[in-house]
């Protein structure tokens, strides 16, 4: 805005508001890897990578692990966090053992695996049954495996903290979405004020090249650890 304008604004007791700036990946530290999204040279600089290893869904009446994302690679720095996207909250036995093998198998060729991510579109009407599997899913995750799950932006408007809250006893971190698809939500910062009332550790998903202008109140807030860039294909 130039000067002029800006102190016009001033003068007449109109609010300013920030410019909103495109998600640059360079300036970010955590990356999400998804499938059929081709390696930039901003992994290097990653100090945490959240890479697609499956989906879970329901087809017929049958629930089936489809295996999704990149092959084993050999990272060596960071922290590595396999995730999966979830359609069904019904998971037979061979699921669980089928994700420990992916992270035996990840582990063995000398990757820092932390832990898995759930990216589950948990609508608020469902949020009780959400935590339910979550307790079981704690409980058949070897102890000394992190746990993450994406969260709904339209979780801190529609549903209390307090819903929330009540998993800091079994995820880790919680990451909220600003985005949906491969666009930025609209009045996205509408949402943002109750993400400050989690109790839980907490960061913030933003999509590459989509809009953000991050707001004091929410880098203050005492459990907000940072921001996760979901990856997109540069155009050729």
């Amino acid at each position: 805005m130039p000067k002029l304008s800006f102190l016009l604004c001033l003068l007449a007791g109109m609010t300013v508001l920030p410019v909103q700036a495109a998600v640059n990946a360079a300036d970010y530290q955590a990356f999400w890897l998804w499938s059929a999204v081709r390696p930039q040279p901003v992994l290097a600089q990653a100090e945490s990578l959240y890479i697609l290893q499956g989906q879970i869904s329901e087809r017929r009446g049958q629930t089936q692990f489809i295996p999704q994302g990149i092959s084993t690679p050999r990272l060596r720095h960071g922290k590595v966090w396999l995730t999966y996207r979830v359609e069904t909250l019904v998971w037979p036995e061979p699921v669980f053992r089928t994700i420990e093998q992916q992270i035996n198998r990840w582990k063995k060729q000398g990757n820092p695996i932390i832990g898995i991510q759930i990216d589950f579109d948990a609508r608020t009407l469902r949020m009780q049954q959400y935590v339910s599997f979550l307790r079981t899913l704690r409980q058949q995750l070897p102890a000394q495996y992190a746990l993450s799950i994406s969260g709904l932006l339209d979780w801190s408007n529609h549903s209390s903290p307090d819903v929330v809250n009540q998993l800091s006893d079994v995820v880790d971190e919680v990451v909220v979405q600003t985005y949906q698809g491969k666009q930025t939500i609209k009045n996205y910062e509408a949402y943002l004020p109750r993400l400050a009332q989690l109790r839980i550790p907490f960061k913030v998903g933003l999509v590459q090249h989509g809009e953000w202008q991050a707001p004091d109140y929410l880098e203050t807030a005492p459990f907000f650890r940072g921001y996760v860039v979901f990856l997109l294909n540069e155009p050729n």
